[in-house]
């Protein structure tokens, strides 16, 4: 077996694994709540509410911009792979949230969840012990939900950190002071 067919094994597997959680009610209704605050009420929330917890509007701005452009990342990245769910390929997986778009490849929730996390600690470190596992949470959302495999995952929080950062920098270079 080839090292990709491998790797693809392995993803749909722990897809599979996460999912179990999926078949215990609380769990079900606890990871669908927090994948439902990670489609971006909690994100908008918080960047409206950063000028008044110790961050800026320039902050907000820039979060907002890079939610942007992560949007766009995201939308291309998954029309130009189209890669199937795993809900759609494997039939075993129990899914309770319905999917927000049609591709798998990479989770746009994990992708700005990593970004506004990166962001938001950057401007207010104090909130890194409730955003770090807000994220955590919200990536391992699409994976018990069997709507992601482990590396459309892993693949988002590093495009979201990687954005993040980007704006950080180009924020600096303006002279932003976030």
């Amino acid at each position: 077996m080839m090292l990709l067919e491998r790797l693809q094994v392995l993803d749909a597997a722990g897809t599979r694994w996460c999912n179990r959680a999926s078949r215990v009610g609380p769990a079900r209704i606890f990871f669908g709540t927090i994948s439902r605050l990670g489609d971006g009420a909690f994100w908008y929330a918080l960047m409206l509410a950063m000028p008044f917890i110790g961050g800026s509007w320039a902050v907000t701005g820039l979060m907002a911009v890079v939610g942007g452009v992560a949007t766009l990342t995201y939308r291309r990245l998954k029309e130009g792979t189209r890669r199937p769910r795993p809900c759609e390929v494997q039939a075993s997986l129990r899914i309770s949230v319905a999917p927000l778009d049609r591709f798998s490849f990479p989770s746009g929730h994990t992708l700005h969840a990593a970004a506004f996390t990166v962001l938001a600690c950057a401007a207010v470190p104090g909130l890194a012990p409730m955003l770090v596992p807000f994220a955590i949470l919200v990536a391992l959302s699409r994976l018990v939900l069997g709507l992601h495999y482990p590396s459309d995952v892993l693949v988002g929080a590093g495009l979201g950190a990687g954005l993040a950062a980007l704006g950080l920098l180009m924020a600096e270079a303006a002279g932003l002071g976030i």
